[in-house]
C-alpha cells in the first residue's frame, strides 16, 4: 500500500467510525494554507464525488493584520478551483493590546487572541452559508498533544474531540485526520508538491503545544507503542465524541 492509499483508507475509516458526514451535509473547511489543511480539503473534496452520502464542501481562509506571516491565497484560489471548491478569503484582525507571549489574569497569548477569532470567522460564515459542519485540519498527533499539554497544564485528560457537536449553534466540528499521523501527511505533502505558506508565524515555536510535542516524541523513544496506548486511553474514556 503506497502513502496515498494508506492515508485515503485511513481518512475513511475516520468517517465510518465516528460517523462525521451525513445526507446532505455543507461543510466549510477552515483552510489555513498549511499541509494539514489541504490535504484535508483535498481528500474531503475528493470524497464528495462519492454519491453516498450526498455532501458539499466550501473552504474558508482567515488572513489576520496583525500577525505577520503570510500565505499565497493565489496558491489556495488555484488549489482549490482544481479541485471545484469554493474559497473565502476574509481579512480580520484582533486587539493588539491584548498582544502578549505570556498568559496572565487579564491579558491572553497572541496563539489564543488569533485562534479566537479564526474560530469566530468560521462560525461566522458557516451560519450565513447554512453549513452543517466545520471541518478542520488536526491529525492524529494535534489530538495527543492536546491531551498532555490538558493533562500536564490543565490537570485534567481530556482532547480535541473527532467530533464535537456544538451546543450554542447548530454546527458540528469535524476532524476527519484524526486517525492520521503527521509525518505521513508530511510526506504525503512534499509527494503532491504543496506549496508552503510564505512566511510561518513568528510565534508558533513559543507555545505550550511545542513543548508538549518534544514530550511525545520522547515519551514514544520510551515506548513505541505510547501512541496507541494514549489513542485507546482517549477512546475508552469517550474523549474522542462529544455530543
Amino acid at each position: 500500500m503506497n502513502l496515498e492509499e494508506k492515508l485515503w483508507k485511513t481518512f475513511n475509516k475516520a468517517l465510518g467510525q465516528f460517523q462525521l458526514i451525513d445526507e446532505d451535509d455543507r461543510i466549510l473547511v477552515g483552510l489555513s494554507g498549511g499541509k494539514d489543511s489541504l490535504c484535508l480539503l483535498e481528500f474531503l473534496a475528493r470524497r464528495s464525488k462519492v454519491h453516498v452520502p450526498h455532501f458539499t464542501v466550501e473552504a474558508l481562509h482567515v488572513r489576520m493584520e496583525n500577525i505577520h506571516y503570510e500565505t499565497d491565497t493565489t496558491y489556495l484560489q488555484s488549489f482549490c478551483d482544481r479541485l471545484d471548491v469554493p474559497l473565502h478569503i476574509i481579512t480580520t484582525s484582533f486587539d493588539s493590546s491584548l498582544f502578549t507571549l505570556n498568559s496572565s489574569l487579564k491579558q491572553k497569548p497572541a496563539c489564543f487572541l488569533c485562534s479566537w477569532q479564526r474560530r469566530k470567522q468560521l462560525f461566522n460564515l458557516a451560519q450565513e452559508l447554512g453549513c452543517t459542519k466545520i471541518a478542520l485540519g488536526h491529525h492524529q498527533d494535534d489530538i495527543i498533544h492536546t491531551a498532555l499539554m490538558n493533562l500536564t497544564f490543565q490537570s485534567h485528560f481530556s482532547t480535541m474531540p473527532a467530533k464535537l457537536r456544538m451546543r450554542k449553534m447548530p454546527l458540528t466540528i469535524i476532524r476527519p485526520l484524526c486517525l492520521c499521523q503527521e509525518a505521513d501527511i508530511r510526506a504525503y505533502a512534499e509527494q503532491q508538491r504543496y506549496e508552503k505558506q510564505l512566511k510561518q508565524c513568528p510565534y508558533e515555536k513559543a507555545t505550550n503545544r511545542t513543548t508538549a510535542s518534544e514530550l511525545f516524541a520522547h515519551i514514544q523513544q520510551l515506548n513505541p507503542e505510547a501512541r496507541y496506548c494514549i489513542w485507546r486511553a482517549l477512546e475508552s474514556d469517550n474523549k474522542l465524541v462529544e455530543y
